[in-house]
């Protein structure tokens, strides 16, 4: 069976020893983060992930989700976890405690959520989508409606989705068909069908809120007339109690690769009762504060199936014994030797937890980027964190669900055919870990914004002012101890300002130039952000050690991890230069009859 050990310690380094949250009391909650809090939080959450939510993942996997008469039946165990869950606070613990949240920073929602994704990711998204519909209306909705669905959402009594997609366009919500009849009592008819809706229809909750994009008859073309709706599943009355049956139903579940333990559907809504949220032909504003954390979430989940991938790898290198070390046998008494001593397997470990880890503090800083936006008293802080997370969201999403896929197919490499067969758990994080890539905006859909929307945004100062951070911190650790760090980290931003440089002199020409470039600066600069961490990383093991720390082991792992990273992962930045700078024209030169 698989295993999960949450990673608290690691956890911790980050929250308090690289982003020192404790020190941050210009943020509203992170003065209480203290170290004592965190690991109380932290350990229970752990505790819920391994024994109560990796036990359904695998169940989930093979059973999957059933539609009988209309209604979705999750798989065993399901219920009860959610219930677990529900019953602990945790779908609330970063929310407003005006509806019934714990109002704890979002820092610790992003925390608890690796966790619980990397136990059972599939399970996760019920709750995960939910938290998005909870922002979304409280953004957005009527004090009618927030006080009506937040407190029920908010206790996990209902749950949310995000209707977009339709069958004709994904992407290009221009295309939109669903439309909304006003009706003379302020509601709505909603019709249309919506398809690869995520916990679209199942039985964990009384409720299902669906926030569904549809076009009111008479307004502009194309995404300026897209409006926002809530349509439930059951008509709430006044007191919050269930009304009738809405007049919307679960057509057909998705067959997927991957994720089968959520509801992933075809939902068609039929003169449906709905009620706008926010301002007509201004939905797509509302959907983006739900998308937009989403996108987060789903970075989140290519971490972690990286993750717990890679824990099971790390055991399975151990104990399978395999082979000769090529220097000499290091278990004379046994046969063969542990896979663990092979320099590709290494390899391969060392490629692995070096994403997983730094990605980690890669992840959690942005997340904390979110509270310094929303709950920094500076004003000026607030806008440089808005532009900073507007800027990193695509490279968050789209780098790690990216390399959190790579990783995991590394990892199931490790087991060799035992990998490939279903008596293991690695082709289920492989098989998990691949729809991170596609939905929430494709990874290319990601790099586009990137380079067309988010790096020239207020004149590039997000850009601007990342540089800025690594700069400052490359001049104030630049002495012979950190030297190994702090050079490749120069290296790699001064070719990620190049990169910049040639967009801003070739992309405005021709935008394909632009265009075909775009994914390989998304991993750059992943790449870049991701080595920042990890020199921040050896500082802070560095300072640790000079100070006699308690576990020495964990800040020795951490120095020899962030060289291998700047050795052997970090020159992957001058690749993606190289490929830049090659420009698009090889890549369209052939006719389409030529493919």
């Amino acid at each position: 069976m698989a295993i999960y050990n949450a990673p608290v310690r690691d956890a911790q380094f980050v929250l308090h020893e690289v982003l020192r949250v404790q020190d941050q009391d210009q943020i509203e909650g992170y003065a209480d983060l203290t170290d004592d809090l965190t690991t109380a939080i932290l350990d229970e959450a752990g505790k819920i992930a391994s024994e109560v939510l990796l036990p359904i993942n695998e169940t989930g996997d093979k059973e999957g989700c059933v539609l009988e008469n209309g209604v979705v039946r999750t798989p065993k165990g399901y219920k009860e976890a959610y219930e677990a869950q529900c019953a602990g606070g945790w779908p609330g613990i970063d929310l407003n405690p005006e509806y019934g949240g714990q109002g704890m920073p979002y820092i610790i929602n992003a925390v608890t959520g690796e966790f619980s994704s990397s136990a059972a990711m599939a399970f996760s998204m019920y709750t995960g989508l939910t938290h998005g519909a909870i922002k979304a209306i409280e953004g957005f909705g009527s004090e009618e409606q927030k006080n009506l669905y937040l407190p029920k959402m908010i206790a996990g009594e209902w749950t949310g989705t995000m209707n977009l997609t339709e069958p004709h366009c994904g992407t290009d919500l221009g295309l939109l068909r669903s439309k909304a009849e006003p009706q003379d009592d302020g509601s709505y008819k909603v019709s249309g069908q919506k398809i690869f809706i995520s916990s679209g229809e199942h039985d964990l909750s009384e409720n299902i809120v669906h926030l569904v994009l549809a076009k009111i008859p008479g307004g502009p073309e194309g995404v300026k007339g897209i409006s926002l709706f809530v349509v439930p599943k059951f008509l709430p009355n006044e007191d919050g109690s269930l009304g009738n049956r809405n007049t919307l139903a679960c057509g057909k579940l998705e067959e997927k690769m991957g994720i089968h333990g959520n509801s992933t559907c075809v939902m068609n809504y039929d003169e449906a009762t709905g009620w706008l949220v926010g301002d007509e032909h201004k939905g797509l504003r509302a959907m983006f504060l739900m998308m937009n954390e989403a996108r987060l979430l789903v970075g989140m989940q290519g971490l972690s199936q990286a993750s717990i991938a890679y824990q099971n790898a790390v055991e399975y290198a151990k104990d399978r014994m395999q082979g000769r070390a090529l220097d000499g046998a290091k278990f004379p008494d046994e046969k063969a030797d542990p896979l663990m001593v092979h320099p590709d397997i290494r390899r391969m470990l060392m490629d692995a937890k070096s994403f997983v880890e730094g990605g980690r503090a890669f992840y959690y800083w942005a997340s904390s980027l979110i509270d310094e936006e929303n709950k920094h008293s500076n004003e000026k802080a607030r806008e440089e964190a808005a532009m900073l997370i507007a800027l990193m969201t695509p490279v968050v999403k789209g780098f790690l669900t990216d390399k959190g896929f790579d990783t995991a197919v590394n990892m199931q490499q490790i087991f060799g055919g035992h990998g490939y067969t279903e008596d293991w758990s690695q082709s289920q994080y492989v098989r998990d870990a691949r729809i991170a890539m596609i939905y929430e905006g494709a990874n290319g859909i990601q790099a586009l914004d990137l380079i067309g929307r988010k790096l020239p945004q207020k004149g590039g100062a997000g850009m601007q002012t990342f540089f800025g951070m690594v700069k400052d911190f490359c001049k104030e650790h630049d002495d012979e101890a950190m030297a190994e760090f702090v050079e490749p980290l120069k290296a790699a931003s001064k070719e990620l300002q190049e990169s910049v440089m040639w967009f801003m002199q070739n992309g405005m020409k021709d935008p394909n130039q632009a265009a075909g470039g775009s994914t390989d600066f998304l991993h750059q600069f992943g790449y870049t952000a991701i080595g920042f961490m990890w020199a921040k990383s050896a500082k802070v093991a560095q300072d640790a050690l000079a100070d006699n720390a308690d576990d020495p082991a964990f800040y020795e792992a951490k120095i020899a991890t962030a060289r291998y990273y700047m050795q052997r992962v970090m020159p992957m930045t001058s690749t993606h230069l190289s490929r830049i700078k090659a420009g698009a024209d090889s890549m369209m030169a052939l006719d389409a009859a030529q493919f």
